[in-house]
């Protein structure tokens, strides 16, 4: 199967990522806590905010998302509501399509009507918390104008946010096949969706980072459907970890389950406790229930052995880079600080390991490695990251930059007056005269 963005990489095969390898056994040679034994094809644990892998099994490898699929287009309607193409109070026109579709009881689906009226915040509830597939379509047909229009932004969306190993042929997730001849023209009539762990975890994250209201309708565990009408549906949010739900666990705000025939069952999970955000992914697991036990397994390994840990605070140095030399200022150096606090996630245990690294931006100097006059306090010169971190220990490389906070001037520095200068040069030429005679003498003898 041809798979559009698919660039597969060297599998890694549930290993912790290179960066906590390297930076949290340290010096002091303790081991790492034991990684979770889990029972899924492939897995995903990543701290939210930067992006950084803390668990990882077979994540690159290839799966049907089936309903996480809806997380795409979840972030597509969300966008188009931002940029203004349509609000949450539009009234959705009900296609055939999507008649004949929302009426399948096999699936997962609230019945939609053509002598009804649907404002995109139903169906988007519909979407996000009952998982209906004709709400899901009818959303797509009312962003784009068709579905198959849609699944080209899909694919758009993604390669925009740097996701691999994806292809998109439909808004559900649904097999194609389920569709009863009704699949979005240009795919195949039994084609599905494909996503790796890791391609789901990037989306999951920018759709936090763009739109952390998702969390807000994504957290609802149960909800009327057009409540007062013949055709009300009391909507069950299939996601079990919820509060309140079988498996509930503390902080899990959402996001998105899946299941068709081909993916099995799937889980894209989110969590929050203490200012410490996981999103998780797990594909392929047995059983309904196995979703959310594993994941809860990838929970508890990160609220247990990791920690958000400040290297380095707003306002202070780097032992050893202090300073930098200045040319034609009144001052012949100026100091340097962080200019914001830069957390990372370590291992419990760990801490005392962890080494801040400055790195100056080198456009910035000149041949001899100093700043030109006159500088302004607060400009940023360089920064300042964890050694070790590599673009491999994240989401994806351009990620690392989450990992560094800017090094910043912490004063201004006038350039130096024409005399100053003046002086400066004759000073250094005279200087420059009496070491070439000394050592002219020294030579002598």
């Amino acid at each position: 199967m041809e798979v559009q963005g698919l660039k597969i990489k060297r599998l890694k095969q549930g290993i912790v990522s290179s960066v906590l390898l390297s930076l949290l056994i340290g010096s002091s040679g303790n081991a790492l806590a034991e990684e979770p034994d889990l029972e899924a094809e492939a897995a995903i644990l990543v701290e939210a905010e930067s992006g950084k892998i803390v668990y990882e099994d077979h994540i690159d490898v290839i799966l049907p998302p089936a309903s996480m699929t809806k997380i795409m287009t979840e972030f597509l309607v969300h966008e188009a509501v931002d940029q203004g193409e349509i609000s949450w109070e539009d009234e959705v026109k009900i296609s055939d399509k999507v008649r004949q579709l929302s009426l399948d009881t096999s699936l997962s689906n609230v019945p939609l009507r053509q002598d009804e009226t649907y404002t995109v915040k139903e169906l988007y509830e519909a979407m996000a918390i009952y998982s209906a597939n004709g709400a899901t379509i009818a959303l797509a047909e009312h962003v784009a104008g068709s579905e198959a229009k849609f699944v080209e932004r899909m694919n758009a969306k993604a390669e925009e946010l740097g996701m691999e190993n994806y292809k998109f042929v439909n808004s559900s997730g649904l097999n194609n096949q389920s569709m009863k001849g009704n699949h979005p023209s240009g795919t195949e009539a039994d084609e599905e969706n494909m996503m790796s762990a890791r391609a789901t975890a990037i989306l999951t994250y920018h759709l936090l980072k763009n739109y952390p209201e998702v969390l807000d309708t994504a957290s609802i565990r149960e909800k009327t459907f057009k409540e007062g009408t013949e055709d009300y549906i009391e909507m069950q949010n299939w996601n079990w970890m919820l509060p309140g739900s079988v498996f509930a666990y503390e902080g899990v705000d959402g996001l998105k389950t899946g299941f068709t025939d081909l993916a099995g069952n799937a889980f894209t999970g989110t969590v929050e406790r203490d200012g410490l955000r996981y999103i998780s992914v797990v594909m392929r697991t047995e059983s309904r229930e196995a979703r959310f036990q594993e994941t809860a397994k990838l929970f508890d390994y990160g609220f247990d052995q990791f920690s958000q840990e400040t290297v380095i605070k707003e306002g202070e140095q780097v032992e050893g880079h202090q300073t930098v030399s200045v040319i034609k200022g009144k001052e012949d150096e100026v100091s340097v600080t962080a200019g914001s606090d830069l957390q990372v996630l370590v291992e419990e245990g760990q801490e005392e390991n962890l080494t801040p690294v400055v790195t100056i931006n080198k456009e910035l100097l000149t041949e001899e490695g100093e700043l030109e006059a006159p500088l302004e306090k607060g400009e940023t010169i360089g920064t300042i990251r964890v050694e070790g971190m590599t673009e491999e220990d994240y989401l994806h490389e351009k990620m690392t930059s989450n990992a560094e906070v800017p090094l910043v001037l912490e004063e201004d520095v006038e350039k130096a007056g024409w005399f100053a200068l003046s002086l400066r040069g004759i000073g250094s030429f005279f200087g420059n005269m009496w070491e070439n005679a000394a050592t002219f003498v020294r030579g002598l003898f």
